[in-house]
């Protein structure tokens, strides 16, 4: 109801726009039709045209902005709310039961490794949270250094695997053809490195659906770049979202995305690290239900 009713509002405001440029396009119209002969009240009334004409446009564009924007964070707030909430409400469940039953071994172990489990889903969307904020104020990579890219993607994807629950099958590596992924060297900072990989992996995964296929693979599309591809054959993305995606708490608005859980944060973290280390991210797909093509290209090692 919320959504509706401020795509109602921000109708309304381009409307509004619209008629009053409208109105303002009619009336300086008539007044030089009248003055035509006049050349200096033509001048300013051409002058002030322009300003009135460039001012509503800005108003309106603010006000639809700003409507934008609350529609994100509400959708944000209310996914964090969720993504903390349930944790917290399952950790005090098995809290609980342990308090009050008495519970053999075997299972109390199981309970201790569901609540870790729960703890580390916790951690991570705190840390994704506090991360957004530190990385949308930085524009250079902290503590560069030579990395080993390919290493860096394939323990990524390892710890995804753990994470997720996943068979090698589902997660896998992609050779390109003459290029050794071990050899291929990037220059920043291998902390932000593995968060954006990991992030790109995340949302593959997240996005598969029900039976995982996502493929990984780096390739050299210039001697001066490399690009890691991340291919997954779940729900795909209008082609009116592909770059919308990376803004900041935006969520692809799709019945399958809303059983998605996360927090519209991933890819604008993704984003701002590339752009950090001099490199660029982008998504490509061919349509709902036909998968998504996640490219990050970052500059190569001098070295």
């Amino acid at each position: 109801m919320q959504i509706t009713g401020r795509r109602k509002k921000i109708a309304f405001f381009l409307i509004l726009g619209i008629c009053l440029v409208a109105a303002a396009v009619a009336l300086t119209g008539s007044w030089i039709i009248l003055n035509w002969r006049e050349r200096v009240l033509l001048f300013f009334g051409l002058v002030f045209f322009i300003a009135i004409i460039t001012g509503l446009i800005l108003n309106t564009s603010f006000l639809v902005r700003e409507i934008r924007l609350n529609e994100y964070h509400d959708s944000f707030i209310n996914a964090v709310t969720h993504e903390l909430k349930t944790p917290i409400t399952s950790i005090r469940l098995y809290l609980e039961t342990l308090q009050r039953r008495d519970v053999d071994e075997a299972q109390r172990q199981q309970f201790y490794k569901l609540m870790l489990d729960d703890t580390d889903r916790l951690r991570g969307t705190v840390e994704q949270v506090l991360k957004a904020g530190e990385v949308r104020y930085k524009n250079v990579a902290r503590n560069p250094i030579d990395v080993d890219f390919g290493s860096l993607v394939r323990e990524c994807m390892e710890l995804a695997r753990t994470r997720h629950h996943l068979q090698p099958a589902a997660l896998r590596w992609q050779d390109s053809p003459g290029i050794n992924g071990n050899e291929i060297k990037v220059h920043g900072d291998p902390d932000e490195l593995h968060t954006a990989v990991s992030n790109i992996l995340d949302n593959a995964i997240k996005y598969s659906g029900s039976e995982v296929d996502v493929s990984v693979g780096i390739d050299t599309p210039n001697e001066k770049f490399i690009a890691l591809r991340v291919r997954d054959r779940g729900v795909g993305i209008p082609a009116g979202e592909l770059k919308r995606i990376f803004k900041r708490f935006y969520r692809v608005p799709r019945r399958s995305a809303g059983q998605a859980k996360g927090t519209g944060l991933g890819l604008f973290i993704v984003r701002a690290i590339a752009r950090a280390h001099g490199g660029r991210v982008f998504a490509e797909s061919a349509g709902e239900g036909r998968g998504t093509t996640v490219t990050l290209e970052l500059p190569r090692s001098r070295a």
